[in-house]
């Protein structure tokens, strides 16, 4: 064990590192000083303030500094000497692990998924809680089975988080296991404190802090109230806190210290060990089995806000145990500021089973009936196969088929129909070779899309030149609306698509408007060396389903721009034709 002098070397350094730091730290600014007296990065200052702190902030600062320096003292005290057993040397072990998570272990371990902190929590103190009923001498059964309790109560709130951090059902409602997480924590300190005076072995300081953490502990509760309501965003009240809550520690300390196993009773006879480590097994697995029970609250699992139901995958792309999950977060789904199909109010189970109704409706009648009596706040919307699909997937995919697809297989299907329709459209001038050209099927928006862009992609004011395109083909009731480097060409029928041709010639080709219903011919400017037609992106809905070339073949300057139209049996179809040309005339070459 390392000597008096080590121990007294180390508090001196650390202790007068702590306030040189604060009177640093005030030198240089509110960002040193919160680092130098919270040890924490002073972005965790952030969330609660803006800008510079205010002067009872620096003050409980200043303050908090000299009494973590005081409680650092006492943290550091070198351990009593004296053999211990293995059991003893255990828990002193822990206890000193406890106080360096505390002290500084919690910011890496913060680093970690928040699961990993509650799990070596929930570790950590499950192994000094058994070895407190191996170790202190309770002098009474009702009083290591009393001490028992507490400390299960106090490990299934923390395994309540565990749960909650996982995603998993918890073991009832979170607010009530809170509150025991709190109350048991209390309890089980002032049982400990009760084992210790029985015990003997610990001196009264030690008592006097256990009880001391006891009082803080108590107040967690209003003081947390208080801070987030009454004093919200006062930093003050946060630093004085959090340097009360070194108390603990410095009673964790103090136990962990005090552990000598001179004059310690004699070991128990191999009977006897076994029957106790029975019963402390009982004691600490019972409330966990008590408070396991029939779901009585709702398991809000996946709400509209969890993290997991950012992303929405398609069902083939889920196995089937995250399928019931998934549709939870479409349940609950607030996406767009619309209200969520079901209330908060259900429990995971509640909502699955109304999910399972509502596939066997008829109609949306009947679905609104289901919703109404579910709490829904919008029932007449009724609910949508492609969100029913999680759930009763062989129902929808009997009539739906598509949305049994994985994303891979929705690529697929949409890059085979995609080639299918190219594949209907031909080029109405096959013996006319452009010098680039290009057929292909374009689709268009199914509620009234105007039409397809020849346009400059890469003009600065692309965005706003297509807009002032779409204005003049409305205003002027024409087919083609032209503005600067983007023409709009409208369609004929009421279509979803199109058969479109594009071809770019060095010099005019001849007109041949005999077959076509319209032909027009406008003047368009490329000022990138760029003309082209938007070809449909990936998850897109509109444009064209093959890559269109570049129809600006000489270069920057001003072309013309013919276009043919005409409605057969094909359906329409559209044969665009760009050449250079100086003219700025709209020719209607037939009308």
């Amino acid at each position: 064990m390392p000597s008096d002098s080590f121990w007294r070397i180390i508090r001196i350094g650390l202790v007068g590192l702590v306030l040189a730091a604060a009177v640093a730290g005030l030198v240089l600014g509110d960002t040193w000083l919160w680092v130098a007296v919270e040890w924490s990065p002073s972005a965790y200052a952030g969330f609660y303030a803006r800008g510079g702190f205010d002067t009872p902030t620096v003050v409980a600062l200043l303050v908090a500094a000299l009494v973590k320096a005081a409680l650092l003292w006492l943290i550091l005290r070198t351990p009593a000497p004296g053999p211990l057993d293995r059991r003893e040397k255990a828990l002193r072990r822990l206890l000193y692990l406890a106080v360096a998570y505390t002290l500084v272990l919690w910011y890496p371990i913060a680093l970690l998924p928040d699961a990993v902190d509650a799990a070596s929590q929930l570790v950590l103190w499950t192994a000094i809680d058994v070895l407190y009923l191996l170790v202190i001498r309770w002098r009474s059964r009702m009083l290591r089975a009393a001490a028992g309790v507490m400390f299960a109560v106090e490990l299934v709130g923390m395994a309540n988080e565990l749960l909650d951090e996982l995603d998993l059902p918890e073991l009832g409602s979170g607010d009530i296991l809170e509150l025991g997480l709190i109350l048991g924590g209390v309890a089980a300190t002032i049982i400990t404190v009760v084992g210790q005076r029985r015990d003997g072995r610990w001196s009264r300081g030690t008592q006097a802090a256990g009880w001391l953490w006891v009082g803080v502990y108590a107040l967690v509760i209003p003081l947390d109230v208080l801070s987030g309501r009454i004093f919200s965003g006062n930093l003050a009240m946060l630093v004085a806190l959090d340097a009360a809550g070194l108390v603990g520690i410095v009673w964790i300390a103090a136990t962990a210290r005090e552990l000598p196993a001179e004059g310690g009773p004699a070991d128990l006879p191999p009977a006897r060990r076994r029957v106790i480590r029975v019963a402390v097994a009982a004691v600490a697995v019972l409330p966990i089995i008590a408070l396991t029970h029939p779901e009585q609250t709702p398991h809000l699992t996946y709400t509209g806000w969890s993290m997991d139901c950012y992303d929405r995958p398609s069902f083939g792309d889920l196995e089937p145990a995250e399928r019931d999950a998934a549709f939870l977060c479409r349940a609950r789904s607030t996406d767009g500021g619309v209200s969520p199909m079901f209330p908060d109010n259900l429990s995971d189970q509640e909502i699955l089973a109304y999910g399972r109704a509502l596939c066997r409706t008829k109609d949306r009648d009947e679905q609104e009936a289901i919703l109404t009596r579910a709490g829904s706040t919008r029932p007449a919307w009724g609910a949508d196969p492609w969100d029913l699909v999680y759930v009763c997937p062989e129902i929808v995919g009997a009539t739906r088929p598509e949305l049994l697809r994985s994303t891979a297989e929705t690529e697929a299907a949409n890059a085979a129909y995609i080639a299918e329709k190219n594949a209907k459209c031909r080029d109405p001038w096959p013996r006319t070779k452009g010098v680039v050209q290009a057929t292909a099927n374009y689709f268009l928006f199914a509620d009234g899309d105007p039409g397809y862009l020849v346009h400059d992609p890469e003009d600065e004011a692309a965005d706003e030149v297509a807009e002032q395109a779409m204005d003049k083909a409305y205003d002027d009731s024409a087919l083609i609306g032209v503005a600067g480097g983007a023409v709009l060409i409208g369609h004929v029928e009421d279509v979803i698509d199109l058969c479109l041709t594009v071809k770019a010639f060095r010099t005019p080709p001849p007109q041949r408007t005999a077959g076509w219903d319209q032909v027009n011919e406008v003047s368009i400017i490329s000022r990138s060396g760029q003309l082209t037609v938007p070809e449909m992106g990936e998850g897109g809905d509109v444009g064209a389903g093959a890559p269109m070339p570049n129809l600006a073949i000489a270069g920057k300057g001003r072309y013309r721009l013919r276009v043919y139209v005409r409605v057969g049996d094909a359906g329409e179809e559209h044969l665009v034709v760009v050449f250079p040309g100086a003219s700025r005339k709209r020719l209607e070459l037939k009308p």
